[in-house]
């Protein structure tokens, strides 16, 4: 039993801080602090904003049954000692526009975004959000120093679920029964794998014809563009939101999810030096393991296809910083 002399016990708790206060951001804090994972600390240039975020959300704690801080802020100080930073600054898409279209704005935010986050929280493991996704996680990576472990980028979670989805409407069952694997690029070059989808262990090529599912196939690439259309002035963060807090979940609580994301690979797959969407598991320490699929030689070489596609962005991407850096 402790004494009226003894100094107060202070609980470390998790920390997550999320770099840019726009619609994916802001969803994503409210995912986080709802499930009640982590503080939050949310960031944001515009003064003001994430500050007036961060207090509508901390006004619905007693109402949603959870107790964690959430922070708004404009200074990376008060990031120090986050256990998982992620990035979702950067300009979003509008209509008409290819993922791509950002790559010389949201370039320059990614990395001094990524340099100043590792500044205050050099053990943190990175989650990149930003659109051209793979190219942005890339430079990222580049920009940290870390190890490929601790940096990643969401797309597969999100591509996967958006398959999921299209498939349990196509045939009007639960979305929770579908189960699907998405690799390759966050964009047009993507690869459903249409034989790993299945529906309560069911093939789903048992299920559908070969013309329904490559449709289905299509409408998973086109996703986001479908999303940005309807919308007009700007695109999806719902399932993106949801998508990056299933990472950070698996990531804090050591769950070992196997989840597709986008890694630097090694030698996996055939690809060397680019960052990519595959299934890798999630715990702890970040990115404990990169899985091998059986790939077929077609599947093999969409990969690779959508491997150098990436490539060609990431060195524009490089020559593009490199103007702005003389400048």
């Amino acid at each position: 039993m402790s004494s009226s002399s003894d100094p107060p016990i202070v609980c470390s708790l998790p920390r997550v801080t999320i770099i840019g206060a726009g619609r994916v951001g802001s969803t994503l804090a409210q995912r986080i602090a709802e499930k009640n994972l982590a503080d939050v600390v949310l960031l944001d240039i515009l003064e003001g904003m994430p500050q007036g975020l961060a207090l509508d959300l901390t006004e619905a704690r007693g109402i949603e049954l959870h107790n964690r801080q959430i922070i708004g802020t404009n200074n990376y100080i008060d990031t120090s000692g986050s256990q998982i930073v992620v990035i979702t600054a950067g300009i979003p898409r509008k209509p008409g526009m290819s993922r791509d279209d950002l790559l010389k704005t949201n370039a320059k935010i990614v990395v001094e975004a990524a340099k100043n986050a590792i500044a205050h929280s050099p053990n943190a493991i990175f989650i990149v959000v930003t659109n051209p996704l793979d190219v942005m996680t890339y430079l990222a990576w580049q920009a940290t120093g870390l190890p490929r472990d601790r940096i990643m980028g969401m797309a597969g979670v999100l591509d996967s679920a958006r398959f999921e989805t299209f498939i349990a409407l196509e045939l009007r069952v639960l979305p929770a029964d579908v189960k699907a694997m998405v690799l390759g690029s966050h964009g047009d070059l993507m690869v459903p794998l249409s034989r790993y989808a299945t529906v309560n262990g069911i093939p789903v090529t048992e299920l559908l014809d070969a013309a329904t599912i490559e449709r289905l196939v299509e409408r998973t690439r086109n996703g986001g563009a479908e999303i940005v259309e309807l919308m007009q002035t700007g695109g999806a963060f719902f399932a993106p939101a949801s998508a990056t807090s299933v990472m950070v979940e698996s990531i804090l609580l050591n769950q070992s999810r196997l989840l597709p994301v986008a890694v630097y690979l090694e030698g996996e797959y055939g690809l060397t030096d680019v960052v990519i969407g595959v299934p890798c598991r999630l715990g702890c320490g970040g990115i404990e393991s990169v899985l091998e699929l059986n790939l077929t030689d077609e599947e093999t070489e969409a990969l690779h296809t959508s491997a150098e596609s990436v490539r060609q962005n990431i060195k524009r991407s490089q020559e593009i910083l490199a103007t702005i850096i003389k400048a």
